[in-house]
């Protein structure tokens, strides 16, 4: 498919775009529906999209705009590699049901998002899922510089269908059974979106943002000779927060959050809040956005490297 435009693009419906990154509304009345933002950490739904006339508005940010302006946020990339990402993902697909979809009724009637009948084909639905083997997946590792081995000890290759379409992904498993699917040209979550804890009875816990960050840390520390930290995965922000008790529990917690403006404000957060136990550890890939980012630079030197209290 050739690159989109920002008017082809506006035409994608954002309901549809949120169902396909894991998001479900938590309420629904007559054209608006409600979310908890999938720009931020909130316990009550103030994200709200109007499909009528598709555009959303995040209360708690005082943001919103159009689908543009929310793949930039959500991605934090620019407007030429937003149109990038849709024009070599699954932009087809929206286009198509955007076309096909009825006009919303005139009632004025108020639902739950449990109520609303449920359309399969705009959710995405795991169907199998083996052991990594798909070239192209392999690729994309490779291109991210995460060993083969570490992606097999820890995630899947996952096959899922939306809108009908049948697709191939690396998917990372939640601990409420959803998965987060990546693949060079997709970035989804399956239902239900939860955090990925992984505990090996460790008294310390080193907090990532998304499974690459900690697929990167372990091909970082392949080789390392002490016992493995417990890990947390939060697979978003929004986890952050709900994660405290989690991490309360654990006597020391190195992060490794995002070096961007949200990442960087939880970090500054928790240090404030317990600095004896929280240590950020992003100085390690300070001039790059994620460790990952970081690890993928020719000058970064792959064997396990010491830094603060942890690698």
């Amino acid at each position: 498919m050739d690159k989109l435009t920002c008017a082809t693009a506006k035409q994608i419906d954002l309901v549809d775009f949120l169902a396909s990154l894991g998001y479900e509304p938590s309420k629904i009345r007559n054209a608006d529906y409600w979310y908890q933002s999938p720009l931020r950490n909130e316990q009550t739904a103030s994200f709200k999209v109007n499909r009528k006339l598709n555009v959303w508005y995040d209360h708690g940010m005082g943001k919103g705009g159009d689908l543009i302006d929310f793949g930039k946020e959500y991605f934090r990339c620019t407007t030429s590699e937003l149109l990038q990402k849709l024009s070599t993902g699954n932009a087809e697909t929206f286009l198509f049901q955007q076309q096909e979809k009825p006009k919303l009724s005139n009632s004025s009637n108020s639902i739950s998002a449990g109520e609303k009948k449920k359309d399969s084909e705009a959710k995405i639905l795991v169907t199998d899922s083996r052991v990594i083997s798909d070239s192209r997946l392999m690729n994309y590792l490779e291109k991210r510089n995460i060993p083969l081995e570490v992606a097999r000890q820890y995630c899947h290759e996952v096959d899922f269908t939306l809108y009908g379409k049948k697709q191939t992904a690396i998917g990372f498993k939640n601990d409420t059974g959803g998965y987060e699917l990546r693949s060079e040209y997709f970035k989804g979550s399956s239902s239900p979106k939860a955090v990925s804890f992984i505990d090996v009875g460790s008294k310390s816990l080193n907090v990532f943002e998304g499974f690459f960050d900690f697929l990167s840390y372990k091909a970082i520390t392949q080789k390392a000779a002490e016992p493995p930290p417990n890990f947390i995965v939060l697979n978003s922000l929004a986890f952050f927060q709900k994660s405290w008790e989690l991490m309360e529990k654990h006597e020391r917690v190195n992060l490794y959050l995002d070096r961007d403006e949200a990442g960087m404000k939880l970090t500054k957060e928790a240090l404030e809040r317990n600095p004896e136990k929280f240590t950020d550890q992003s100085i390690l890939y300070k001039n790059h956005k994620d460790l990952n980012d970081w690890l993928k630079q020719p000058e970064t030197i792959k064997p396990v490297k010491k830094h603060g209290r942890s690698i």
